[in-house]
Order: structure tokens, then C-alpha cells, then sequence
């Protein structure tokens, strides 16, 4: 494929962040500050973007290779590290907050919601850009068939999501006490690598609201297996995270101390 090809697709990407950033400054200045609002404004705005920029990930990934997608994801999630604010685009982080007791459960649904909401709305977008066909690596893309990127046992695929999940939340709790220098690219380096590691087996999504954007409905597994993999599986494993990050030797193992604050 060609180098113009994955110019289109580099452009497309920073586009939509350029664009995302947009919204996010215009909310913050037009949309009330107070209230549940423009959280949730924010949130939609995050799982857009994300949906929006994966989904042209998968056109590097399918055309260029599993490195050119893993060094574009790591870009990206340093870039959304610095930008999106206390979003997530992911809901597994409101219902580990919600176990800690951070915030309430008609928040986690309403989060929920909202990122469901960005992230599957947003392809619309996408299948128009890929319908103008600017890449020969759209072609035909806008309104093809999509296929499941599991390739092993449903319960296989959810074990694999949620034991990286929990990888990802522990590595994340642990730069977030320990404040290295760079801990934002360390913890993007980590994702980024996990992911590439179950690319060929579950797809590597660690996120819910990013497989149903971009793989609900797909060949190659039922819905049913689909909440199995990407909603239970991930969930689980990043709920787990919160009893296992407070055992002493994992502890000792991640930040080389012992908890001293009694829960």
C-alpha cells in the first residue's frame, strides 16, 4: 500500500482530535460548569473520538501491520492522557469508583450511556469519510460486512481481556502513587504493549464501550459472546484490580512498599 494511503488515515486521525478538542472547548465555554452535564458531555465527546480514531486504526492495522497500529495507538493514548480531563471513555473506571466509593451508580449508567452514545454515533462519520473513498485503503470499506477480531474460545477471549485489564489498572495505580517522570507514556506504553499482545486473540479492546463501537454485531461470534468477552470479561478484571492492588505483596511487588493507610 501506498504512503499516501496512510497519510489519508494519519490526517483523518489528527483531524478528528483537532476536532474533538474543538467540542471540548466549546462545551467548557458555552455549557454550564455545575451539574452532571457537562461530565457526561465530555464523556461522549472522549468515546467519539476514541471510536472514531480506532476505526481508522483498523484500516492501518489490516493494511500496514500490528507495528504501524501500535505505534499510532501509543500517540494517541499519550495525546488523550493530556487531553481529556478526568474522562475516560470507558466504563469499568466509573464502577471501580463506584466499589471504592467515588461516586453513585446513577452516574456509572449515565456515564455509561453517554459513551455509548459518542462511540456508536460517531461511525456514521467515519462510514462517510470511508464512502468518499480519498484512500485506495477505503475502498469498499464504508459498507462492507465487518468480521469479529476473537479468534480463540469466547471464555478464553474473556480471561485474555480481563487478565489485561487487570494489568492495565494495576500498572495504572502504581504510577499514579509513585508519580515517575513520564509516568503518562510509561502507563501508555504498557496498554499499548498489552494490546498488541492480545491482537491475534481477542482483539486486545480492554474497553467495552470501544468493542461494541467497533465490533457489536460482527461475524465470527454471537452478541451473547460478545458481552461475555468485552463487558464481563473486562469488567471483572478491572474490578478485581481494586482488592488485588490492597494485597501487601502485590503492593511491595508494584510500588516497593507496604500500604500504611488503613482503608
Amino acid at each position: 500500500m501506498s504512503m499516501t494511503s496512510l497519510g489519508i488515515s494519519t490526517g483523518f486521525m489528527i483531524g478528528y482530535c483537532v476536532l474533538a478538542q474543538t467540542a471540548r472547548r466549546l462545551a467548557k465555554r458555552f455549557v454550564d460548569r455545575e451539574g452532571i452535564v457537562p461530565t457526561l458531555i465530555n464523556e461522549a465527546i472522549a468515546a467519539a473520538e476514541l471510536c472514531a480514531c480506532c476505526f481508522e486504526l483498523i484500516i492501518v492495522a489490516d493494511n500496514f501491520g500490528v507495528a504501524a497500529y501500535a505505534v499510532f495507538l501509543f500517540m494517541l493514548t499519550v495525546w488523550w492522557g493530556k487531553v481529556w480531563g478526568d474522562a475516560s471513555a470507558c466504563p469499568y473506571t466509573h464502577m471501580v469508583d463506584l466499589v471504592e466509593g467515588k461516586t453513585s451508580l446513577k452516574e456509572v449508567a449515565l456515564r455509561t450511556w453517554a459513551e455509548l452514545m459518542g462511540g456508536c454515533c460517531v461511525y456514521r462519520i467515519v462510514q462517510v469519510f470511508w464512502w468518499f473513498e480519498f484512500a485506495e485503503t477505503h475502498k469498499g470499506r464504508a459498507f462492507e460486512d465487518c468480521n469479529a477480531d476473537l479468534q480463540v474460545h469466547p471464555y478464553l477471549g474473556a480471561a485474555i481481556e480481563g487478565f489485561a485489564t487487570l494489568l492495565c489498572r494495576l500498572a495504572s495505580k502504581a504510577l499514579s502513587e509513585k508519580e515517575p517522570k513520564f509516568s503518562s507514556i510509561i502507563d501508555s506504553f504498557i496498554g499499548t504493549s498489552l494490546v498488541v499482545a492480545a491482537f491475534n486473540y481477542s482483539g486486545g479492546y480492554f474497553n467495552p464501550v470501544l468493542a461494541t463501537a467497533l465490533k457489536w454485531g460482527c461475524r465470527g461470534h454471537t452478541n451473547v459472546e460478545h458481552i461475555i468477552v468485552y463487558w464481563i470479561g473486562a469488567c471483572v478484571g478491572a474490578l478485581l484490580s481494586v482488592p488485588i492492588y490492597r494485597v501487601p505483596l502485590v503492593r511491595r511487588f508494584l510500588v516497593g512498599e507496604q500500604k500504611e493507610k488503613e482503608e
